[in-house]
């Protein structure tokens, strides 16, 4: 009754002609999802039901009957599903007749066909630039010290080159950095970490880069580009959905959109450790806002397990000239963290800061961060699912957020 109930919410009185369920159930994390679509005339609806095994079994944890909510599920920045699929190709028909807006090599991809998805992503990448004439340029934000980022200003994607050396303070080597891309492949990326494929040997026409581009590249890329007279030969690259950068979307959002963002930022981070992942470099610029306002994280080279941290207080300083000292009082080892100078990379002002604070204040205390770390080491398998309390049948509030403060 309560998932007609949902459904209703969207048909309202139109009749429902039928409703059409894919017989391999997805699997993820906790849930398996279910999915069908349902029909009236030339409308289609998405149906997915999301069905956990609870203390007295099987039961329907939520419903999603819109494309948003759905997209959310099949988003590039979750891990793959797991299903049992004879025919991939009709399956990839299906999920592409309720949510339009997703390419067909994403399709593939959030199954866990990579190989097929690459090839769908490749011949889709030459096609549009068959069909255009835009260049290639560098892409917007503030550029980075490890990745050359460059775009098609009408595609949806980017295009990252490791850099050929990296200024201080990165630490860092390129197999480091390629190392670290291949483990987040391999993670659950918990809906905040973007899927990037990876390619080699790509070749495109040099005319349709632009001068700016090409000359970075020749600084800082030449090991890895070959710019010839006709066309540009990259040896290995990154491509991967293109986000606003958080930085640059507060800049111009609305204050209600910027709050919510500031906010959902500070979930990423709880939710990232819950997932025993410690994203290293906070900085604004190395995160991003997608199309339904969620933060997702796209900087790697510094990533690390959670439990390989060891968090600390900053301690006294032991005099005026201490704080004054251009180096720090106290020894400093690789793996240490200093939770106090996260409001360092924040760099909120006013309202916003006040606001993160509210939500927040916890991520500033080593006993959060500990606190994940424990959790992380005992075992324990956090919940992650890709819905809010507003899609669920049981009360609201029923489950609690990834990522609870350490109080």
């Amino acid at each position: 009754a309560r998932i007609r109930q949902a459904v209703d919410e969207t048909f309202g009185s139109t009749a429902i002609e039928a409703i059409d369920v894919l017989r391999p159930v997805f699997v993820r994390n906790k849930a398996a999802y279910i999915v069908a679509r349902a029909r009236s005339g030339n409308r289609v609806m998405p149906l997915l039901m999301s069905i956990l095994n609870g203390d007295d079994g099987l039961e329907v944890d939520a419903v999603l009957h819109t494309e948003e909510r759905v997209s959310i599920v099949f988003s590039f920045a979750r891990w793959y599903f797991h299903a049992d699929v004879e025919n991939p190709r009709a399956v990839i028909g299906f999920l592409h007749s309720i949510l339009p807006r997703k390419r067909t090599a994403e399709l593939y991809i959030s199954m866990g066909y990579n190989k097929h998805g690459k090839t769908e992503l490749y011949n889709d990448l030459m096609t549009t630039i068959g069909t255009t004439d835009e260049q290639f340029v560098i892409a917007p934000g503030k550029r980075g010290l490890v990745m050359s980022v460059f775009t098609l200003p009408s595609y949806e994607f980017v295009f990252k080159v490791i850099r050929d050396a990296f200024p201080a303070p990165k630490s860092v080597t390129p197999d480091e950095v390629r190392a670290r891309y291949r483990e987040v492949l391999q993670h659950d990326r918990v809906g905040r970490l973007v899927d990037f494929q990876e390619f080699e040997h790509l070749e495109f026409p040099r005319r349709r880069f632009s001068a700016e581009l090409l000359d970075e590249l020749r600084r800082t890329a030449s090991g890895t580009v070959e710019i010839a007279t006709d066309a540009v030969i990259v040896r290995h690259l990154y491509v991967g959905r293109r986000v606003t950068p958080l930085d640059l979307f507060l800049q111009s959002a609305p204050p209600n959109h910027a709050e919510a963002v500031v906010v959902d930022w500070g979930y990423t981070l709880k939710e990232l450790a819950a997932a025993n992942i410690f994203a290293g470099d906070m900085l604004l610029k190395n995160f991003g806002v997608t199309r339904h306002g969620r933060v997702v994280f796209y900087d790697y080279d510094e990533i690390c397990p959670l439990t390989d941290c060891r968090f600390r207080t900053i301690p006294p300083a032991r005099s005026d000239w201490d704080e004054l000292a251009p180096e720090p009082w106290f020894s400093v080892g690789n793996s240490d963290v200093f939770p106090q100078e996260l409001r360092s990379f924040t760099s909120l002002d006013g309202r916003l800061e006040q606001v993160f604070d509210t939500h927040h204040a916890d991520l500033f205390s080593v006993d959060f961060w500990k606190e994940m770390q424990k959790r992380n080491r005992s075992g324990e398998i956090i919940d992650f699912f890709p819905y809010d309390d507003r899609s669920r049948l049981r009360p609201l509030g029923h489950a609690a957020r990834a990522a609870p403060p350490a109080s």
